[in-house]
């Protein structure tokens, strides 16, 4: 499972003309399910996610996670992430989970975090959406939890 997290200091998805996930500061999260990913991948991601030291403390180090500082995780399912860009000039989309894998394992994803964090925003799954970020710093990284 893949985690493009990115430090903002706001992030919107918009469905159709419509918000459907909106936080302040925080992280917002790309998502990508693989093949042979499992709840356990989806697990050790989210406790990544939640205590990654990617915000600054009072001397400005990158000392403090997301819970630290009370901020907002917006996720949003990102089909593409997965994709084999090694060769040629178009995507292979092999190393993806199947469309309903990754839904299932998104949706867990999201109910783990809303049960260990109070601040939880979505994307919307199979959705086309608009996705608007101030990046702050900017910060980002990827994060990769493998399957066993």
């Amino acid at each position: 499972m893949i985690g493009l997290l990115q430090r903002v200091s706001q992030a919107e998805v918009v469905v159709s003309g419509e918000s459907v996930g909106v936080i302040e500061r925080g992280l917002m999260v790309l998502v990508g399910v693989e093949r042979n990913d499992s709840k356990a991948q989806a697990d050790r991601l989210l406790q990544r996610l939640l205590g990654y030291r990617v915000f600054p403390d009072h001397d400005g180090k990158m000392n403090l996670g997301l819970t630290d500082i009370d901020g907002g995780l917006l996720l949003v399912p990102q089909f593409t992430l997965p994709a084999d860009t090694q060769k040629g000039m178009r995507p292979s989309f092999t190393p993806a989970a199947s469309p309903d894998e990754g839904e299932r394992l998104f949706n867990y994803l999201v109910a783990e975090a809303e049960n260990n964090h109070p601040d939880v925003a979505t994307g919307r799954f199979g959705a086309d959406m608009q996705v608007s970020l101030t990046n702050d710093g900017p910060v980002t990284f990827w994060l990769q939890v493998k399957p066993v």
